[in-house]
């Protein structure tokens, strides 16, 4: 089993009408700037720990380092909705920073999902970042107006699937049964770390069946086109220094079959106003897990 090096405290803060899961390093210092980890879709929280081991002495000992459970995941509150509004994990942050930090500025780091939470929000609200850090966070292929109608006949259908049970989360007989699958994901993530993170991203049920820390609502797509104008009013409002870091093993290619293409999010990033981009090599989307010492290297170099 992975050993952890530097172990995190749980905040409980209510946020919006769910009791929000905090991740806590280090000890808060008045006067220094906070780091805020924001994780992806299907994600928890505690898939930042690797980095932060990672980082150094000198880096840890400046900062208060946190990472969110997002709602409807890991140990955050799951509301009473059969379906989540992007919107939502804006507000939530928002009232969290306002929360924890009022009135102070802070580093902002998003993965994957959480990625195009903190590009989105930096561009609504950029008084309250010094810098922010983009893991892999493209955002969404374009949509077209004509599309409205068969979106939201999907929206609808998906809607009366989730009320089925149809997208129920598989069930794991234990914790290795979890890491598996884990490892099965990415074959870069080794066992004992497939191994800790399973005790995190998931957990036993009362049949003794482990389930996934990761409300199945959240595959309901959302019923709204993505409006590539919008995204890039949001960037070009970005006043912080911005660092994209992408990994060596594109997704895009992958995901989304020629609709979307890293090409197409580069060109999307010549809004930022104050750009950087990295590559991490020998890594693939989960790139926090695949090269935790080479990412937190880059982050110190940038935030530092």
């Amino acid at each position: 089993m992975y050993q952890v090096l530097r172990p995190s405290q749980s905040l409980w803060v209510p946020l919006r009408g769910c009791r929000y899961h905090v991740r806590q390093w280090g000890t808060p210092t008045p006067g220094t700037t906070p780091l805020v980890l924001a994780h992806g879709w299907m994600d928890v929280a505690a898939s930042w720990q690797f980095m932060v081991d990672a980082f150094s002495e000198a880096f840890v000992s400046q900062r208060p380092i946190i990472a969110l459970d997002w709602r409807g995941y890991g140990l955050t509150e799951t509301p009473a909705t059969d379906s989540y509004w992007f919107p939502d994990y804006l507000a939530d942050l928002d009232a969290l920073l306002d929360t924890l930090y009022p009135g102070q500025s802070i580093d902002l780091v998003g993965h994957s999902m959480g990625g195009n939470v903190v590009m989105m929000y930096a561009g609504t609200r950029p008084e309250r970042i010094r810098r922010l850090v983009n893991l892999e966070g493209f955002g969404m292929p374009a949509t077209q107006t004509s599309q409205a109608p068969t979106r939201m006949a999907q929206w609808l259908d998906e809607l009366k699937a989730q009320r089925a049970g149809s997208n129920d989360l598989k069930p794991y007989a234990d914790a290795v049964g979890v890491a598996a699958r884990l490892m099965k994901t990415n074959r870069r993530l080794s066992q004992d770390k497939a191994g800790w993170l399973a005790q995190h991203w998931a957990s036993p049920g009362p049949d003794g069946q482990w389930r996934i820390l990761g409300d199945s609502a959240h595959k309901v797509i959302n019923p709204y086109l993505f409006r590539v104008e919008e995204a890039l009013a949001m960037y070009q409002s970005i006043a912080a220094p911005v660092l994209v870091v992408e990994a060596a093993d594109e997704s895009l290619s992958r995901w989304w079959k020629g609709r979307y293409t890293l090409a197409d999010f580069h060109e999307r990033l010549q809004s930022v106003p104050r750009l950087e981009k990295a590559t991490l090599q020998e890594a693939g989307h989960m790139l926090q897990h695949d090269q935790p010492q080479a990412l937190a290297s880059l982050l110190e170099n940038f935030l530092t």
